[in-house]
């Protein structure tokens, strides 16, 4: 787990961006992590889905847990885009951060204001112009492509986390 700690995308006290293949690796949310009530699903700069909650890495993982039972669509938007979804990034952030100000730093509000300027692709809520999903990614509708339960996909995870790993030594 240090690893992953150790090389997010980006960490600060405002936000963080981890590959989906990272946060899968970690079981119980990081002390440093609590702050953050928001969340965003996205591919480089296609935002797939928003979202907030009290905690916001553990509704990250019931989004992952219920896109089994068609639960949640960005959960299943991850499962059915397996294996590239690996690489797909979850940004957790605090709506306490200052560009959140505008909104009083009210959670909601904050959503709301991410929602209307990133046009997710997967919200229907506050969101008057969802983007079009991008070509080569599966509709949510799709047929789910990975591991039947959390362990397989964590199974998987390890692999390509320790498959780039590799590669970085390789490399020197």
């Amino acid at each position: 787990m240090k690893e992953i700690l150790d090389n997010p995308i980006s960490l600060s006290h405002e936000s963080i961006r981890i590959k989906v293949k990272q946060f899968l690796l970690l079981e119980e949310c990081p002390p440093g992590w609590r702050e953050m009530d928001l969340y965003l699903f996205r591919d480089g700069g296609t935002v797939f889905y928003v979202g907030q909650s009290y905690l916001a890495f553990d509704r990250v993982w019931e989004h992952i847990r219920n896109g089994y039972k068609a639960r949640s669509d960005a959960g299943r938007f991850i499962l059915c885009n397996w294996p590239m979804s690996l690489n797909f990034e979850i940004e957790l952030l605090s709506s306490k951060s200052a560009e959140f100000a505008a909104a009083g730093h009210d959670p909601g509000g904050a959503e709301a204001w991410l929602i209307k300027h990133y046009k997710p692709c997967l919200n229907g809520t506050l969101n008057d112009e969802p983007t079009a999903l991008p070509a080569g990614y599966r509709p949510v509708s799709s047929v789910i492509r990975c591991p039947r339960s959390p362990a397989g996909l964590k199974f998987q995870a390890a692999l390509a986390v320790k498959k780039d790993e590799k590669a970085k030594w390789i490399e020197g």
